[in-house]
């Protein structure tokens, strides 16, 4: 065979890709390692002090076998830390702030349960590449649900009450002095639930169309003690109920609407004269080039597998995609008939928006 027209391959180039791929590839499989640690309450035990296998494997009532091939795995990633001179495992207070403590603004493994349950839809999603057939929230594994909300809770634990909402015209106020308040699209209710412990004055009302969703965020409201003031009712998010809303909220789910545009139409129409709307995105750049790093590709990779196939299930199908950025968003809030728009803060993760008629 020829080898005139050969590539050149540059073999420091190839071995950093290939070097790239190895830490890839770990990370895939460290997933399903960071959603056992969770789910048997590994991180948590650990958080209590150096152990040896044998030691955590009494505390927490697992296998030592499986468990030492599971610490070696998290020592080797370096989400704990292996003392070789005692033969026990810690974890630093970095790793317990991430990993134990499920208060944490930056506690971690929802994300990794998600990622897990958004991958089972692969095969589907491969299928609709050809097709070009949707694929809709809730057709998807439990684990998508259970780790958006552990994934997207911490965030705003840490920012709705304390910034974003502060950064809203008087909404604040509104708030305080007791409002009428619409969370569409509030999933299991993490986001409702936060703004009603910080507002006992204000009635809140939080809206899905993902009925196993509002069962889990009526059990909540229960357990939280807020029942009385919080209602969870299934309805898409072009035909909520009510009116005269002082305030709504749209966390991380307007890019997902099949008709985003017919959305933002009906929260024009559901809010007081003197109403806001808060939108709550994905942080994102209007220019591809601009998104390709870390964060972009982690979005751009849900937005695949959920929002994109979300979006194309529904009506009209405008799938914007989680990296739409501030033009494409303003763009469907216009068209709906708001006349004010703009960028109200943002956070790493997050863009937050502020919209009025």
């Amino acid at each position: 065979m020829s080898t005139a027209h050969a590539p050149a391959i540059d073999m420091n180039r190839l071995n950093a890709f290939i070097g790239q791929f190895v830490t890839d590839l770990g990370a895939s499989v460290h997933a399903g390692m960071v959603v056992i640690g969770e789910k048997l309450g590994l991180y948590k035990a650990l958080a209590t002090g150096p152990m040896k296998s044998t030691e955590l494997a009494a505390k927490t009532g697992t296998d030592e076998r499986y468990l030492r091939e599971w610490l070696a795995s998290q020592a080797a990633g370096g989400y704990i830390t292996y003392d070789e001179s005692t033969d026990r495992f810690s974890l630093s207070e970095e790793q317990a702030f991430t990993l134990a403590n499920e208060d944490s603004p930056a506690y971690l493994p929802g994300a990794f349960e998600l990622a897990l349950g958004s991958l089972a839809a692969v095969p589907r999603i491969v299928d609709s590449f050809r097709t070009g057939a949707g694929m809709g929230w809730h057709e998807h594994e439990d684990g998508v649900f259970h780790g958006c909300e552990k994934f997207f809770r911490p965030g705003y634990a840490a920012n709705l009450v304390s910034s974003w909402i502060p950064s809203l015209q008087d909404v604040t106020q509104k708030l305080t002095a007791g409002a009428r308040v619409a969370d569409v699209g509030c999933g299991k209710g993490a986001s409702t639930l936060l703004m009603a412990k910080a507002f006992p004055k204000s009635r809140f009302y939080g809206f899905d169309y993902h009925s196993k969703s509002i069962e889990a965020a009526r059990e909540s409201a229960r357990r939280e003690g807020v029942s009385d003031r919080v209602t969870f009712e299934v309805s898409k998010a072009k035909e909520y109920p009510g009116e005269g809303y002082d305030f709504v909220a749209v966390f991380d789910c307007l890019h997902d609407m099949g008709d985003p545009v017919g959305a933002a139409a009906h929260v024009r129409e559901s809010l007081a004269n003197d109403g806001t709307w808060m939108i709550v995105e994905p942080y994102a750049n209007d220019k591809l080039s601009e998104n390709l790093n870390p964060v972009g590709r982690v979005y751009y990779s849900f937005s695949t597998l959920l929002c994109t196939p979300c979006s194309r299930s529904q009506e009209v199908a405008m799938c914007l995609g989680a990296q739409a950025g501030e033009k494409r968003i303003r763009d469907v809030v216009t068209a709906a008939g708001f006349g004010r728009f703009r960028r109200a803060t943002e956070t790493p993760f997050n863009i937050v928006y502020e919209a009025r008629p």
